[in-house]
């Protein structure tokens, strides 16, 4: 779950659970679980991203405005990278924009580390305005914001910060790890 403090919980496990009368997690961690749940979050220039984070429940990433990137990594004998300056994944943009390639709805599996963040050339648009009135309105008028609904629900026993140690054995001495290493919770 992205660290934004504009988070929103909108569906709450215990009316949900009454009246689905639903049954224990199948993965086994004895607690009863809804079968999905839902936040908002809202990336903003003072909040140009999350941090790398795992849920054990698959996502679905919901655009409402704006647009963000997502970065995706799955561990392997290699990680590999999904991102949108790489050729083989122009997908990774959620975003209105279509036609461009931008998608409405991202689907991220579970077991894959994940991290949004606002486009750079969409901040360097909002802080290259000549009037300063026009700068401000740019600023309030870029960021994201994204629904998040995670199924089954979400619980945090099934969440997970990347750490330092995790993505540098993740990396295996490969180079390129140092550009991740900003996207880690503090």
């Amino acid at each position: 779950m992205p660290a934004s403090q504009y988070t929103s919980y909108t569906i709450p496990n215990s009316v949900l659970i009454a009246n689905l009368k639903l049954s224990r997690h199948p993965e086994g961690d004895k607690a009863l679980r809804p079968l999905a749940t839902s936040i908002y979050y809202l990336l903003t220039p003072d909040e140009q991203n999350g941090v790398f984070h795992m849920n054990k429940s698959a996502t679905m990433h919901v655009h409402h405005q704006g647009r963000a990137e997502y970065i995706l990594i799955t561990a392997g004998n290699i990680p590999r990278v999904e991102r949108k300056d790489i050729e083989f994944s122009p997908s990774q943009v959620i975003g209105p924009n279509i036609h461009a390639g931008e998608v409405l709805q991202l689907l991220v599996p579970s077991g894959v580390w994940k991290m949004s963040r606002l486009l750079p050339e969409d901040l360097e648009q909002a802080s290259t305005t000549n009037v300063a009135y026009d700068r401000e309105d740019a600023r309030d008028h870029t960021g994201c914001l994204i629904t998040e609904v995670v199924f089954p629900g979400f619980a945090w026993e099934d969440h997970c910060f990347l750490t330092k140690e995790e993505l540098t054995k993740m990396w295996g001495g490969l180079q390129g790890v140092e550009e991740w290493l900003g996207y880690l919770k503090q």
